[in-house]
């Protein structure tokens, strides 16, 4: 027995969508400056729970017991691994948590197909109608469309196509993302190798279940009849979506995984919009539309600070390691320094910039860089910090590392504005940001990040390099400069490198 019957028409229940998408919006608003983010977090969280108590309180919601048992366990869940888990992990669990939702959407999509062919079969079974009452009752909220024979109450159902079409595509969008999300997990948490995976004929396959789903597709939308065929064929269309998501995201390297996150969270976002227009769930069409279109107009973003297209990105199997492997890294020659020696370089200096990279994040050293700044401060040095759109292994992935630290948002400027400062900067410090501070993307036409904007760290006066080893970046390519005149290495872990150096300017 329903706890509540909230007609899914009433002017109630749209009120209450309105609300919650409202502080969807506006959530989404403070989340663009640290000092407001968390705040619009909650109001966000505020906005979810609104959306989804409304739709649990409508009629015809019912199997509390699973409900309650699914919304116990995913919080528990939820909450412990969001506590335990590092900030290095934060792209991976972006990548898992993006992915459930692209599943769930799908699962959605499946259920409601399968809902709908469980109706039209009770409907063709004789002796199940016997009045139009039992009609009325049996076809409610179906979406089904009814054609009846008064005489013996034959029925046939049919799925009009403004709902099976929105269906099919959250079904298909959504399983994409899922396995795709859960290729880029394994990716990032070194499952699997980062490197391009795939088959000879790779791009052929993708063609082929493409043009499989889209066959079935059609098929579905000219026989809307929920025949005996079509519930296999839907399963058919979810499998080949299914092994198009992993095909699609096993070629692409792992230096494009942020990107493939950002890309595969508006496929999330679009296929939930998808389920809401079938669903006509109004807080569904927009939160889904939001994700959808932020994500779209990051991923684009984020492959214009690469120099490419999203289709290079997605089938140029970009992220190979280099032909030039660790032996030709050790013939070139380059200067080292110690972590003394480090900070009366930068204590002696004017200005000084950071660039942070995914080395800082797996090192934990944000603090330490932190505590670095503040006393060459009181030193009466200018500290400011360098951020790559795509440095590390998700979008503002060093600018939540920073934020946790305390660093002053007005401290963190974009790759654009930082760079025409860079020759006025007496030291740059470089910490394990790899590829996008190579000098071989101006110079090297044969490199593979060649025309990818970077962080001119170059062009400063002084260079520090703080690293484990010569090792290349995550595009698996040896970085230039490493070796350039005015770089200094000083190798060992980040977070202790930087914390000697915090030791040694306290002393000077």
């Amino acid at each position: 027995m329903p706890l509540a019957a909230l007609a899914p028409d009433s002017g109630l229940v749209g009120l209450l969508y309105i609300v919650s998408f409202s502080l969807f919006i506006y959530g989404l608003r403070l989340g663009t400056h640290p000092t407001t983010a968390r705040r619009g977090n909650g109001l966000a969280a505020v906005g979810m729970a609104i959306a989804v108590i409304t739709t649990l309180l409508l009629q015809g919601i019912g199997n509390w017991g699973l409900i309650f048992a699914g919304i116990l366990i995913g919080s528990i869940i939820g909450a412990v691994a969001s506590k335990r888990v590092k900030m290095t992990e934060m792209p991976q669990m972006v990548a898992l948590y993006n992915g459930l939702g692209g599943g769930a959407i799908a699962l959605i999509a499946w259920s409601e197909y399968r809902h709908w062919v469980h109706i039209d079969k009770a409907l063709s079974t004789s002796g199940e109608i016997t009045s139009r009452q039992d009609l009325r009752e049996l076809v409610e909220g179906s979406h089904l469309s009814i054609k009846v024979i008064p005489e013996t109450f034959q029925i046939f159902g049919s799925v009009p196509l403004e709902v099976l079409i929105p269906t099919l595509f959250a079904m298909v969008v959504g399983s994409i993302s899922f396995w795709g999300s859960n290729v880029a997990f394994g990716k990032l948490q070194e499952l699997i190798p980062s490197q391009p995976m795939g088959l000879p004929g790779q791009k052929v396959i993708n063609g082929l279940l493409l043009i499989g789903i889209i066959i079935g597709g059609v098929v579905l939308g000219v026989n809307n009849d929920l025949g005996d065929l079509s519930q296999p064929l839907f399963i058919a269309m979810l499998v080949a979506a299914a092994f198009l998501g992993v095909m699609v995201v096993l070629p692409i390297g792992g230096a494009d995984m942020p990107v493939v996150i950002s890309l595969l969270n508006a496929f999330t976002g679009l296929s939930a919009a998808a389920a809401g227009i079938a669903l006509e769930n109004t807080a569904l069409i927009v939160g889904g539309t939001l994700v959808g279109s932020s994500g779209t107009i990051l991923t684009l973003e984020m492959a214009t600070a690469m120099n490419r297209s999203v289709a290079n990105i997605l089938f140029a199997g970009f992220g190979s390691p280099a032909g030039a492997g660790a032996g030709s890294q050790e013939e070139r020659p380059h200067r080292s320094m110690t972590a003394q020696d480090a900070a009366i370089q930068l204590a002696y200096a004017d200005s000084v910039v950071v660039v942070p990279g995914y080395g800082l994040a797996v090192a934990q050293a944000q603090h330490a860089v932190r505590e670095m700044a503040d006393e060459l401060e009181k030193k009466g040095v200018s500290v400011g910090y360098a951020i790559h759109p795509v440095a590390g292994r998700m979008p503002g992935h060093m600018n939540v590392l920073l934020a946790e630290a305390d660093v002053p948002y007005e401290q963190l400027k974009e790759m654009d504005e930082i760079n025409p400062e860079l020759p006025q900067t007496d030291v740059c410090v470089v910490i394990g940001a790899n590829d996008v501070t190579n000098p071989a993307a101006k110079t090297d036409e044969s490199s593979p990040i060649y025309g990818m904007p970077i962080i001119e760290a170059d062009e400063a006066q002084q260079v520090l390099v703080l690293k484990r080893s010569m090792s290349p970046g995550f595009a698996g390519i040896d970085n230039d400069l490493f070796y350039h005149p005015k770089t200094s290495m000083v190798f060992g872990d980040a977070k202790q490198t930087v914390s000697d150096i915090v030791s040694e300017l306290g002393e000077l």
